[in-house]
């Protein structure tokens, strides 16, 4: 809590709960205090009486609505001797529109528009309450807006995003002089524009304002490849796809041909039924409802949770960064919003994932030094270390495991023979194991540095064959770049101007040679199971971690 919020709420709490709007006597001093100053006195009142809040979200809220409202002649935001201002019903109009966004209306506590009755004695209770109520709305529709809803890295520590999460009296300072206070509020928002695709298909699929109606296919014969009927025409409308030609270049509509077939199996697939290409009655059923009477909950969820996800990445991805969205097992290159190069990657086994996070690339290193890590030290290592049957005879140890994959062993400076070590009494984590360049170092030609908690990044690999897997997870937690002297050359070149030769020319002479990038380059590493397609069809990808499964049950869904 900063020191001023904790002034104020000293202030606060030393004064009485509750206090009148206006003195039971004319010439009271009462008397002569403003209405809407005896409103802010009744809200300083309340905020006093209800510091309650538990979470340090709503502590941290609570404490910059007193700080607001402690500040002499400080206007009001929402309410006015006449009620509820034109400002405050439409950030509440705002508001209400929460379940567009994938959030939810309910989750914010708004005063109630027709509520305020001038003549009652205690309408400036209600307007106090009423501005305390949608304040608090407001600080929690803005935090929730760009990710606060949940906190991912208690989930799991694998999901550790960097939260850019509002500052709640600079909401209040702000919202405060906005002409249109529903539009600052609705910024806060992701404005990316896969957003934006899913927010659409999210209301489409709820039966909202996008909504259009679908075309109807009547009762009929049953539909399937090779037939030739009129209502095949009804079904390339519903299914928007083109007509075909004949020989002789003349459109035949009425012809269900291979496009018409792989559409129709698309769909199936798309609502959960077997592909068999065949427009029967049940086919018909789920053609002719409409688009949110065939929502499947499961689409929605899926939805909403990467709705939630674009929640975790900054409004401004910058004009140059690296995307690896580990789910779908691939890397992008940004540049100006539009993508310049992709590979594949490999990400961790879901026993040693790769972590959700964003950092900035700071180098690229040639062939460069794998210092063993503790974890593959304790559980990869050391079990390989001991030869049970010749220590049981004082054979000693066996090291084998150390020579077979050219691993060193460094201790104060100095190259040490694994013989002469005694591993039965020293701690294989205190010892620096590394291997060096070659042309069986684990990390490849080429290793991607962004340095972070999680000790992860992005290098080349000399198993070239996990490339050719669908599902590719291999690795400890690092991620594996297909062709990674390309990806090198697109940030070089952007960076410093080098050519394709040059990378060629380091990876070929270089030992262990590290490239200083003159800009960092944003990296975020993102865990997106859906996407719409320019075409808008959804594409999913698979939940290889069950993060899925984690959020939903956190965000209640």
């Amino acid at each position: 809590m900063r020191p001023l919020y904790r002034i104020a709420l000293a202030m606060f709490l030393a004064a009485p709960a509750s206090l009148p709007a206006v003195a039971a006597e004319a010439d009271s001093p009462a008397a002569l205090i403003a209405g809407s100053e005896a409103i802010r006195i009744s809200i300083q009142g309340r905020l006093s009486a209800k510091f309650t809040s538990t979470t340090d979200a709503k502590k941290s809220e609570q404490g910059a609505l007193v700080e607001y409202y402690s500040v002499p002649d400080q206007h009001l935001l929402w309410v006015d001797e006449n009620g509820l201002t034109d400002r405050a019903k439409s950030v509440m109009e705002e508001i209400g529109k929460a379940d567009e966004y994938g959030l939810r209306p309910a989750d914010y506590g708004l005063p109630k528009a027709d509520g305020f009755n001038a003549h009652d004695p205690s309408a400036s209770n209600w307007l106090a309450d009423a501005e305390v109520k949608l304040s608090f709305a407001v600080l929690g529709y803005s935090r929730d807006a760009r990710g606060g809803r949940i906190d991912p890295s208690r989930l799991t520590e694998n999901l550790d995003p960097s939260l850019a999460l509002p500052d709640s009296l600079e909401v209040l300072d702000s919202i405060a002089i906005r002409s249109d206070p529903a539009a600052y509020l609705r910024s806060f928002q992701p404005d990316q524009p896969q957003f934006e695709a899913l927010r659409h298909m999210l209301i489409e699929l709820r039966g909202g304002k996008d909504e259009k109606k679908v075309v109807q296919i009547p009762d009929g014969p049953v539909l399937k490849k090779g037939v030739e009927n009129e209502q095949v025409a009804l079904l390339r409308k519903r299914l928007e796809v083109a007509s075909s030609s004949g020989d002789s270049g003349a459109v035949n509509e009425n012809l269900f041909d291979d496009t018409v077939d792989a559409a129709v199996k698309d769909f199936q697939k798309d609502h959960g039924v077997a592909p068999d290409g065949l427009v029967g009655a049940g086919a018909r059923r789920m053609m002719n409802q409409q688009h949110h009477e065939m929502a499947n909950p499961g689409k929605v969820k899926l939805i909403l949770l990467n709705m939630e996800r674009w929640r975790w990445l900054p409004h401004d991805l910058g004009a140059f960064y690296v995307n690896v969205n580990v789910p779908e097992f691939m890397l992008k290159v940004v540049d100006e919003d539009k993508i310049v190069h992709t590979a594949r990657v490999v990400v961790g086994k879901p026993e040693k994932q790769t972590p959700i996070f964003s950092n900035e690339m700071l180098e690229v290193v040639f062939n460069p030094f794998w210092n063993v890590p503790n974890s593959i030290k304790t559980e990869e290592i050391r079990p390989y270390l001991r030869d049970e049957g010749a220590w049981l005879f004082g054979g000693g140890w066996n090291t084998s495991v150390l020579q077979n994959h050219n691993l060193r062993i460094n201790i104060g400076g100095k190259e040490v023979d694994p013989a002469t070590i005694d591993w039965g009494r020293v701690d294989i984590r205190s010892l620096n194991i590394y291997q060096p360049p070659g042309p069986d170092n684990v990390l490849g030609n080429v290793k991607f540095v962004f340095p972070n908690k999680h000790d992860v990044y992005m290098h080349d690999t000399p198993q070239k064959f996990l490339f050719a897997k669908p599902v590719r997870a291999e690795s400890h937690g690092c991620m594996r770049v297909q062709n990674p002297d390309q990806l090198a050359a697109v940030l070089l070149k952007r960076d410093q101007g080098w050519t394709q030769g040059r990378i060629a020319s380091a990876i070929a002479n270089g030992y262990d040679q590290h490239v200083k990038l003159n800009q960092k380059i944003p990296v975020y590493i993102t865990y997106f199971t859906a996407r719409v397609n320019e075409d808008g069809s959804l594409e999913t990808f698979g939940d290889l971690y069950g993060h899925d499964a984690r959020m939903a049950a956190a965000l209640k869904l």
